[in-house]
């Protein structure tokens, strides 16, 4: 074999033979016109016989196998077996030997951010694979490695909003008698579907508000003359994730960026794969498979795969008992509605204003303490995205707990800002989390899981009114209308006799509340028709 084939090597399919996808095509009933098929080339062949999960895990195999050495198993999933443990060192720490198909997060939600064209930032030290990583996505998606390389935009000090966007045609700027004479030269990484930003924290502020426009917005506007940019999957990266830099990022950029993804260490045990592409002569990204390079039509139908995920009710409920952990806080507002950590910053008034004030309530317990922020709508969607894409790279049609569990850390990492001075961290078992966002983050999610389960919370009487509610108004008479009025009024006298409202029961009131406004518009409709 010659030193480069081992690098073109992609593995044998199926990747994963127990996804969905694949029993379905395994069983699918035989067809007589298939004898009389014509031969297929190469092509039309994989076309023909392979999902593009299939194609997008083995995109992944070869990355982790051959491109970037990553031999992490990070996002653990487990079978029908529980995982087999170990515990090394003072600290007790435990390693899991995962029962079922496991990835390494700085390859695989890199590509699920490609597949579903968000923003990823890439932190870690220099010289850790960070911009080879996105060099692969781009490449994954059709670019050439030059095409890549002239389109990376490179943060530094100087960098003016011409760097970035483009550059007004001389000769209009002496001739031209208004703004909508001046044609602009704008560059053309605008235009690709795979845009690189390399050290984002480097660029200066007034730069990074274009930068902000052409990432939220899908536009970039120069001398009032406007370029309408595609849909793109972003790649920044920066050798922190504290945002710091030559200059701070601006809170609106942070808080476009979907996910965040570490660059995890080199293993030195596999030193002698760097030697292997030393006396090659080998970058292993110059011999990228055609195999698993996605067509734009292919992106866009993977795209259309993921939305179609399901995520079952069950698994939603939790996931809306976790959310709704975090931003309550009792005493920033007189009116219910306003109670909310929102209130207490825009007051700019310090983070534990309302938590100092209450009393009686258990502040290990009760997850909101550990936090200075609640969860905004963008986050929850993101988060709703990329679980779907997880379920989806793995061969299911619907979301597992576990997809869930092991997504969120990454798209909340910047999302949600743990308050170290929180009862939970003083914990001595806890003070790693203080360094460790992505485990606190997880373990966060076990509690409120833990704190679901005891609760018997899978049982939900406001789902048993939301779905009487869903069914529609229309033919209802007032006295049934009162009935439910008065079904609702019950249910919040029941949650008040509990003298303490906990942040899990927050937006059950005001989604009580909302259900009962909506019955007494519809009764003064029908008093006013009658």
């Amino acid at each position: 074999m010659k030193p480069w084939e081992k690098f073109r090597k992609v593995p044998t399919a199926p990747t994963n033979p127990d996804s969905a996808r694949h029993k379905a095509a395994a069983h699918k009933p035989f067809d007589v016109a298939n004898l009389f098929a014509g031969p297929l080339d190469e092509p039309e062949a994989a076309a023909a016989g392979q999902s593009l999960d299939e194609k997008m895990r083995q995109a992944y195999f070869w990355i982790v196998n051959t491109a970037i050495i990553s031999p992490f198993y990070d996002i653990e999933y487990n079978g029908d077996a529980a995982a087999k443990t170990f515990r090394f060192g003072d600290s007790h720490t435990t390693l899991r030997l995962p029962s079922a198909q496991s990835y390494s997060s700085f390859v695989l939600l890199p590509l699920l951010n490609m597949a579903v064209r968000r923003r990823c930032l890439l932190v870690g030290g220099p010289g850790r694979g960070k911009t080879a990583s996105a060099v692969l996505m781009g490449l994954l998606a059709g670019y050439s490695s030059k095409d890549l390389q002239r389109a990376i935009q490179h943060g530094q000090p100087q960098m003016t909003i011409a760097d970035l966007l483009g550059n007004p045609m001389p000769a209009d700027l002496m001739a031209a008698k208004t703004m909508d004479d001046i044609r602009i030269s704008w560059r053309k990484w605008l235009s690709m579907r795979v845009k690189i930003i390399d050290e984002y924290n480097r660029i200066p502020t007034r730069t990074q508000s274009a930068l902000l426009t052409v990432m939220a917005d899908e536009y970039a506007e120069l001398y009032d003359q406007v370029y309408e940019c595609p849909s793109a999957a972003w790649y920044l990266t920066a050798n922190d994730d504290s945002g710091g830099g030559t200059y701070p990022v601006i809170e609106a950029l942070r808080d476009r960026i979907d996910i965040v993804v570490r660059a995890l260490h080199f293993n030195t045990r596999f030193i002698g794969d760097l030697l292997d592409r030393i006396e090659a002569d080998i970058q292993p990204e110059s011999l990228l498979p055609e195999s698993i390079i996605f067509s734009q039509q292919e992106l866009d139908t993977v795209q259309q795969q993921i939305r179609q995920i399901q995520i079952p009710q069950p698994l939603l409920r939790r996931l809306e008992f976790f959310a709704g952990q975090f931003e309550f806080a009792e005493y920033a507002a007189a009116q219910l509605e306003y109670q909310t950590k929102d209130t207490i910053k825009l007051a700019d008034l310090a983070g534990d204003f309302s938590s100092r004030q209450e009393t009686g309530k258990d502040r290990l317990l009760e997850l909101g303490h550990q936090t200075g922020n609640g969860l905004s709508v963008r986050a929850i969607m993101t988060l709703l995205t990329f679980v779907k894409a997880a379920a989806w790279f793995r061969g299911n049609d619907e979301v597992e707990l576990e997809d869930l569990r092991q997504v969120l850390p990454f798209v909340l990492h910047d999302k949600l800002t743990p308050d170290h001075d929180a009862a939970f961290f003083e914990q001595p078992e806890h003070n790693v989390f203080r360094a460790d966002r992505i485990g606190w983050l997880r373990r966060l999610f076990d509690l409120a899981c833990d704190e679901f389960d005891r609760l018997g919370r899978d049982h939900d009487p406001i789902n048993d009114i939301a779905g009487e509610f869903e069914q529609g108004l229309e033919g209802l008479g007032a006295k049934h209308v009162k009935k439910r009025m008065e079904h609702i009024e019950r249910m919040l006298k029941r949650i008040a006799k509990g003298n303490k409202l906990y942040a899990y029961l927050f937006d059950d009131v005001l989604k009580l509340k909302y259900y009962h406004q909506r019955y007494q518009n519809y009764l003064h409709w029908l008093d006013y028709q009658a």
